[in-house]
């Protein structure tokens, strides 16, 4: 297939199977609503069958099941199947605490490439508070299984106050999982984590603290495929690209069948997202008015048309800037630039070190 109007192909599919999950985490980036009837009328095997068959057609290479626990899916290994016969690399993201040696080493068999383990914390008791449930052991036996049967490991660990003073127990621990990769993403503020701002927020010291701890780790280089370390908006002059910039290189499918450019996209009201049960993911990702609103650069207000960054971040997070402004073509508020960057700055000095709130978790 050829790319169109100078539009690149997807590089990946993230296919989000289910919102159902046995954790409760206070910053998960499934929708506010994951509950509702809209998001249980779940898609079938067949449509994945599809999905994943089209999505090789249009150019994708990596394609990530997730959640939700995607391992609530029974019908999990006919898709992985399907995907690696087609020569997608395929990773599971999962919460690890259903991963049991059967399910594993038929994953294996079919042509599973990697598996990415989420950890909320290195002890059992904080990383079982910041889950809702306990879970904490059965993700380390989840990761010694994934090491044992040879998979590539990454362990995934949201940052945020509650945790970001055990920074070098977390990655110490992942040292002794023998990870190859670790991703330490700072707390994205949209859906739950923006409900749990004030608990989750972490204080500037912690992070300079951890830039220096992460920047030791990196160099002691025990971690084969490195640490990444993602910055954290609400703390940086200047704002991320969603998802690599929206529409540029990732489609995500919902579980009911609508195809999103990033995982918060709902959230903006005036976007009605097609859905892959009644339209191609080629349509989906070259014509649809959703896919199309915020791609490229002209939608961009003056201020960000004019900005060297433009191409860059690409506007930053349309979510973001639509949750704190209620415009969602509005220079991201993270931005030092943006008029309405005062509001970070109040949020931030709000924050102090003793400052205690309680979790408002993510509902089963």
């Amino acid at each position: 297939m050829t790319p169109r109007n100078n539009i690149p192909f997807p590089f990946s599919l993230v296919a989000e199977l289910t919102y159902r999950c046995p954790l409760q985490c206070p910053y998960c980036s499934n929708p506010l609503n994951w509950s509702s009837q809209t998001y249980r009328a779940e898609l079938t095997t067949e449509d994945w069958l599809r999905i994943i068959e089209q999505a090789r057609q249009l150019g994708v290479l990596q394609l990530g099941f997730t959640g939700g626990e995607p391992l609530l899916r029974q019908d999990l290994e006919i898709l992985v199947a399907a995907a690696a016969n087609i020569g997608l690399y395929t990773t599971l993201v999962t919460a690890g605490t259903l991963l049991t040696s059967e399910r594993a080493k038929t994953l294996n068999s079919l042509g599973l490439d990697h598996i990415q383990i989420s950890l909320q914390d290195s002890r059992a008791d904080s990383s079982d508070y910041i889950a809702g449930t306990p879970s904490f052991h059965q993700k380390i036996a989840a990761a010694r299984l994934v090491k044992e049967l040879g998979f590539p490991l990454t362990l995934n660990v949201v940052l945020h106050r509650q945790n970001l003073d055990r920074i070098e127990e977390i990655i110490e621990l992942a040292e002794t999982l023998q990870a190859d990769r670790i991703e330490l993403a700072n707390t994205q503020y949209y859906g739950w984590a923006l409900k749990n701002r004030t608990a989750l927020l972490p204080t500037p010291a912690q992070l300079q603290r951890t830039e220096a701890v992460v920047k030791a780790a990196q160099q002691r280089g025990k971690i084969p495929m490195g640490i990444l370390y993602v910055l954290p908006d609400y703390y940086s002059d200047y704002p991320k690209p969603c998802m690599g910039g929206w529409g540029q290189r990732t489609l995500i499918i919902a579980p009911n069948g609508d195809g999103l450019p990033c995982q918060a996209a709902m959230s903006i009201p005036n976007l009605t997202f097609a859905n892959a049960r009644q339209h191609s993911l080629e349509w989906i990702w070259y014509d649809s008015p959703a896919i199309n609103a915020y791609r490229g650069a002209a939608w961009m207000p003056e201020l960000c048309q004019n900005c060297e960054h433009k191409e860059i971040d690409w506007g930053g997070c349309r979510c973001q800037a639509f949750l704190l402004t209620q415009d969602a073509t509005a220079t991201d508020p993270v931005c030092h630039l943006s008029p309405q960057h005062s509001q970070i700055l109040a949020v931030r000095e709000k924050i102090s070190s003793d400052q205690q709130s309680e979790f408002v978790y993510r509902t089963c």
